[in-house]
């Protein structure tokens, strides 16, 4: 990370030949080691600390002095389950992130994997690289959904690579593991593969069984983050997995875990990291990590403990604590001053020693990612109605956001619309090169919603719902015109609309915009009889084969449990 001519400059810092960049002085800071709040100077040189202790530098010309007589300083935050294509992007995420403390990510690399050669991938991870935060990422081990050509995508030769860079650090979420758990050759080789390159590898294991956990801990799994209850975090450290506690819009169960590991009395804080889950713009209003820690402190858990669970515990755990999630010398000056210890955001931030927030402003940030590289939508799919009736009466009931059972409608399917009088509508998956359709039913979606389509997905996939089959026609243009995104229809014309024109899935706009996007997109889908939550996580995990019960995918109609195909798709 440092040249040699810069590790010289930082010496020279130490041996009073050169000035710091930066001196926070007499500041209250939090040691990870000791588990102290301890009062000092802390000597910042570029993007180093290189001095954490009592005294102050022989040169100060040049340098900023900063009071920290009435600050508490803390190591940045962690977010170690970053999904960074939740309808934003990597970078329009973290900008947004470090706003309140957050300034690094361990990241979800499932959407460029699945759509962009090895290339094209690490050309675009060493552009992110640009960006003055600690970024790390996954190697996905599954697709999450159903493929004909899985081992395409997956398989130990195309991940060998990928797997090498040193800004790799985990391997999954393991979203297959009852793949895994059966013995699979390619599964267990890839999971050899991320061991040997000394990664971790996460599950994806809600509900999972004491047997099941002990068996996959075997078999290479070393944490998890599907904690639903008091129960499920026992069973987990009962195992020896390292657990990562969630407060995501699908499941906020952090509070509630948090509050019965205090009732127990348990003394495991050392084991805990906390996670946002890839949750969609609108929960992230008041921040990211910054809101978990807070909710740690809110229900009783001691200040120090939260903020060490947000920066200390991950990088140790993903062996990153050399550089990371300690104030001490040697490390990436990565720091956010607090005026409380009880109020988790920051009132400054520092990442690689550069202010991000200083004094309550946001800094103007002059690094811009070049994204055009991923291009833009391409597909040669000319939607018609033919192409949106359904295949067969077997759909989707939606008993919650990401939750499906099967059912059997027994309306007529060949006709152009459907009536306002029921909650069923048409779903129609096809792929952008239009060679692989999958056409169904849907119930518990909306009542009213004549037509909505997206091109973002974990396969890039175009799905559409609604019902008049000439509104999701118009949809689905609107997302063509756009060059990607969301577009809800009403009648004739398109109500709301979020554009993704990056690579037809990605936004372009930063997390602000997207939040006040999503919220009007939001309340137009429940003025037409949206009955769920986030439509997001709806559309996002129809494909995905991690959840029970039916899903809709490039193989057909599948059930999640058997992985069995009951409705072939259409090639």
């Amino acid at each position: 990370m440092w040249t040699k001519d810069l590790q010289e400059q930082q010496l020279a810092v130490i041996r009073g030949k050169k000035a710091p960049t930066i001196v926070i002085q007499n500041v209250t800071y939090l040691h990870a080691f000791f588990k102290q709040w301890k009062v000092g100077n802390i000597w910042i040189d570029g993007d180093r600390i290189v001095y954490v202790g009592t005294e102050m530098p022989n040169m100060l010309e040049g340098t900023e002095v900063i009071d920290g007589s009435e600050r508490y300083a803390v190591p940045g935050y962690i977010e170690p389950h970053t999904h960074p294509a939740q309808l934003y992007n990597m970078e329009s995420f973290a900008n947004y992130a470090a706003q309140t403390g957050t300034t690094g990510f361990i990241s979800d690399n499932l959407l460029l994997h699945m759509q962009f050669d090895e290339e094209m991938n690490e050309a675009m991870h060493d552009e992110l690289q640009r960006l003055p935060y600690a970024l790390y990422w996954w190697s996905r081990l599954d697709s999450q959904t159903a493929l004909h050509d899985e081992a395409h995508y997956f398989n130990r030769e195309k991940l060998k690579r990928w797997m090498a860079r040193p800004d790799v650090i985990m391997g999954g979420e393991v979203t297959a593991w009852p793949v895994l758990l059966n013995g699979d050759e390619r599964m267990s080789n890839m999971v050899a593969l991320a061991k040997q390159n000394g990664l971790k590898v996460e599950g994806h294991l809600p509900g999972a069984s004491e047997r099941t956990l002990a068996q996959l801990k075997l078999l290479g799994i070393d944490g998890d983050h599907e904690s639903m209850t008091l129960e499920d975090v026992e069973k987990r450290l009962q195992h020896g997995y390292a657990v990562t506690l969630r407060h995501s819009s699908i499941r906020p169960d952090l509070a509630d875990m948090l509050k019965g590991v205090i009732a127990e009395g348990w003394d495991v804080w050392d084991q805990f990291m906390m996670t946002t889950d890839g949750s969609s713009p609108l929960f992230h209003e008041t921040g990211v990590i910054n809101d978990c820690i807070q909710v740690a402190i809110d229900v009783g858990v001691e200040p120090m403990h939260a903020y060490l669970m947000a920066s200390y515990n991950p990088a140790r755990y993903y062996n990153l604590s050399e550089t990371l999630g300690v104030i001490a010398t040697g490390r990436r000056a990565m720091i956010n001053l607090l005026q409380d210890p009880r109020n988790a955001t920051p009132v400054s931030v520092l990442s690689d020693g550069r202010w991000i927030v200083k004094d309550g402003e946001v800094q103007p940030m002059d690094i811009e990612i070049d994204w055009s590289m991923l291009g833009t939508l391409e597909t040669s799919v000319t939607l018609t109605e033919d192409l949106l009736t359904p295949m067969t009466n077997l759909g989707i009931s939606l008993e919650n956001d990401v939750i499906t059972k099967p059912y059997e409608s027994e309306l007529d399917l060949s006709v152009s619309g459907l009536n306002y009088e029921h909650d069923e509508s048409f779903l129609t998956v096809i792929s952008r090169d239009g060679k692989i359709r999958m056409s169904s039913v849907i119930k518990g979606f909306a009542d009213h919603i004549d037509g909505i389509a997206t091109s973002y997905s974990n396969t890039g996939d175009f799905i559409i719902i609604g019902k008049n089959k000439k509104a999701m026609i118009r949809a689905f243009n609107e997302v063509l015109r756009m060059q990607g995104g969301y577009a809800l229809v009403e009648g004739e014309e398109v109500v709301a609309s979020i554009p993704t024109p990056i690579a037809g899935s990605l936004p372009n706009l930063p997390v602000e915009q997207l939040i006040e996007k999503e919220r009007h997109f939001k309340n137009e889908m429940q003025r037409l009889g949206y009955r769920l939550n986030n439509f997001v996580f709806t559309f996002l995990f129809l494909q995905s084969m991690h959840l029970p019960f039916i899903r809709i995918t490039r193989q057909g109609m599948m059930n999640v449990l058997k992985r069995e195909v009951l409705v072939p798709a259409q090639k």
